[in-house]
């Protein structure tokens, strides 16, 4: 899946291209960009692909709607929006860098930090935990494990009880 942005960015290229006013181009793009996210983008790259032709039999072959015919056209396999939005898919990469800068960079960037494997994993773990409001339920189950790791376990069957 790729960013929806850049999908929107793209067509903005293609409607300067095809639209002189400002409605006209805002309109396009919005429904161009709806009909791709309902899954209709083999249409649109088709609708772009004949103008493109039209276009350069009268020598009105313009760069946007080039560059938005070449981007879509290469890009089709991961236009599948309406697949993603219907189970729930985050379709912008900007929830996921959010969540990567905040549980990431924001602990593990500092300068002169060095960091192990197994303590950045323990530290984004627990960061995870707390920024989830899980920290309640992850200790009542740490004690649990710390129990059975020192105690249950290491003396199981050792004991034998008196009747």
């Amino acid at each position: 899946m790729i960013d929806i942005v850049h999908v929107i960015e793209y067509c903005w290229r293609a409607a300067e291209d095809l639209h002189r006013s400002h409605p006209a181009r805002a309109n396009w793009v919005q429904a161009t960009v709806r009909a791709i996210l309902d899954g209709h983008s083999a249409r649109i790259v088709a609708e772009l692909r004949a103008e493109h032709a039209a276009r350069a039999r009268t020598r009105q072959r313009k760069d946007g709607i080039a560059r938005t015919l070449a981007y879509l056209d290469a890009k089709q396999p991961y236009l599948a929006y309406h697949i993603a939005l219907a189970l729930g898919f985050p379709i912008a990469t900007g929830v996921i860098e959010g969540c990567c800068r905040f549980l990431v960079r924001d602990r593990l960037d500092l300068t002169g930090a060095r960091w192990s494997l197994t303590g950045a994993e323990a530290v984004l773990a627990l960061r995870a935990v707390l920024a989830n409001d899980d920290m309640d339920a992850y200790w009542a189950f740490h004690l649990e494990r710390e129990y059975e790791r020192t105690h249950a376990s290491r003396y199981q069957g050792q004991l034998d009880l008196a009747a």
